[in-house]
């Protein structure tokens, strides 16, 4: 213990030495926290949308009223035929083309006029968001047009009750995956550095040849990031509660075990590549390749579930999958951890796996 202590002592003062680790630790947080949020989003505004009017009646000068009156359009006015709008589109001004057919303003329930909806597909994600947009606009639209020839409306006989997130803020969906984010570069990278910058100064050297063992030369490496990880979790967590109102639906208790999982996991794993690395880009060539995995296939930024089959089986050998599900249930659900047991174990399995291999791969040499 006295060992560890002195180990401890050494490591904090290394770090406030170090003059890119306190900047990492404290001002990147903060502004992934203050920042992302709003940049990081799915909702899709200003769509340039071209009317190409070919009924002219009050019914379509409704429609074009209600698109140019919503915020997820920026109506750039109307075309006299297609190929005049398709040259808008293809000029890049535009990224939806609305056809509106003659005979739009008669619409009754036995007789459908189809409106045609032509999307610029290069941005994926925007084409396909802004023609679900414009098709809502126009159903509704429509469904009004139905209400003032009929004393009923199918559409009046539908609600919809969206559960856990009412109001569909995608910035709620994204504000946990921030703090994994977070936690896999500040647990993870950090520590890899920390010990390969050593290594580079030679300082190392000096560990190697004194009496100090594995297991408490690599307890002193990871026991500060441990505290770091927790400190700047709380913080983000008091920012998404007093800046963005996103509150904890379920134990906060919950979420600081998984937690403690996944960093003992994610600090292992780097402090086992830095092991077997001997320079500092090796090191954050080979973190910067799992953190791409973690981003990528654990369900962060795309479902697990729209993946291929066999992408889906490589994504339960991923630490972050099982973190992932515990942020987002326990965050926007109010899961307990009885009832998410086989994701806590599987972090403890990843944990203990991690730090094993940490505290056996560094090989003192004399």
């Amino acid at each position: 213990m006295k060992i560890l202590l002195v180990l401890l002592d050494k490591e904090i003062r290394q770090f406030w030495r170090n003059r890119f680790l306190p900047v990492m630790t404290i001002v990147f947080p903060i502004l992934v926290m203050l920042i992302f949020p709003w940049i990081t989003t799915m909702e899709v505004r200003n769509v340039g949308v071209v009317v190409v009017d070919g009924d002219r009646s009050s019914a379509s000068r409704r429609l074009v009223s209600k698109i140019g009156a919503s915020d997820n359009f920026s109506l750039l006015g109307t075309a006299p035929d297609f190929n005049s709008a398709l040259a808008a589109l293809e000029a890049g001004e535009a990224d939806i083309i609305v056809e509106i057919p003659d005979g739009f303003g008669e619409i009754r329930a036995e007789e459908h006029r189809n409106v045609s909806i032509s999307a610029n597909g290069v941005n994926a994600v925007k084409g396909a968001l802004g023609t679900q947009y414009m098709l809502q606009t126009v159903m509704r639209t429509q469904a009004e047009l139905l209400g003032e020839k009929m004393p009923f409306s199918p559409a009046d006989d539908i609600a919809v009750l969206n559960l856990y997130n009412p109001t569909l803020e995608y910035r709620f969906y994204m504000i946990p995956a921030l703090m994994i984010i977070l936690m896999i570069m500040l647990g993870g990278f950090l520590p890899a550095l920390n010990l390969v910058i050593e290594k580079e100064k030679g300082t190392i050297e000096q560990i190697n040849v004194s009496p100090v063992g594995r297991l408490p030369f690599t307890l002193a490496k990871l026991i500060p990031f441990w505290i770091i990880v927790l400190a700047v979790l709380s913080v983000a967590m008091l920012i998404a509660r007093f800046v963005y109102g996103l509150t904890i639906a379920g134990s906060a208790g919950a979420i600081y075990s998984a937690s403690v999982l996944f960093v003992l996991a994610m600090s292992g794993l780097g402090v086992t590549v830095a092991n077997h690395s001997s320079t500092m880009q090796q090191t954050m060539f080979e973190m910067f390749f799992f953190v791409v995995i973690f981003v990528l296939m654990s369900g962060l930024i795309t479902p697990v579930e729209s993946m291929p089959e066999w992408a889906q089986w490589i994504t339960r050998l991923l630490p972050p999958r099982y973190f992932v599900d515990i942020m987002r249930a326990v965050y926007l659900k109010g899961t307990t951890v009885a009832e998410l047991w086989r994701e806590y174990l599987a972090l403890g399995g990843f944990a203990l796996l991690f730090d094993t291999l940490a505290v056996v791969a560094y090989k003192k040499q004399a």
